[in-house]
């Protein structure tokens, strides 16, 4: 069983995944940087210096300025926090429009052009199967 996990473990497709899902979290971290440092805060400021993360509806009776205050009160109060929600669509919108991207360069680079599978008579032009001994159309022998 040991040996059967281990060829089964060690098979290029597993060890691809490995390294895709390595270079997956760490492109997310990234991606995830540049939203919240870079792509929000000037959002934020054209919106009037909103800071989406903060932004959180109380859905209890005592009165919490941030997210982190309702937190830490005891015991911890429930709020709807959906700045952080708007926050995290941005954040997929971006990762899965540059994983779109990242896709496109690849099939560009890895696109192999198609074998041809037909060619034409040399007598009645009409197209034919590269394997065709005859012609169908002409009956023209063929090399």
């Amino acid at each position: 069983m040991l040996k059967e996990f281990k060829e089964f473990a060690m098979r290029g497709n597993i060890v691809d995944l490995a390294v895709g899902v390595i270079i997956g979290v760490a492109f997310g971290k990234i991606v995830s940087s540049l939203v919240e440092d870079v792509i929000m805060p000037p959002i934020g400021r054209l919106l009037g210096n909103v800071d989406f993360s903060g932004l959180f509806i109380n859905l209890s009776s005592t009165h919490f300025d941030s997210i982190a205050a309702a937190k830490a009160a005891t015991p911890p109060q429930p709020t709807l926090n959906y700045g952080i929600f708007i926050n995290n669509v941005i954040t997929f919108l971006i990762v899965a429009f540059a994983v779109f991207l990242m896709v496109q360069v690849l099939n560009r680079w890895t696109k192999k052009p198609e074998a041809p599978t037909t060619k034409d008579c040399p007598q009645c032009a009409m197209t034919i199967p590269l394997a065709a001994k005859r012609c169908g159309h002409c009956t023209t022998q063929l090399a």
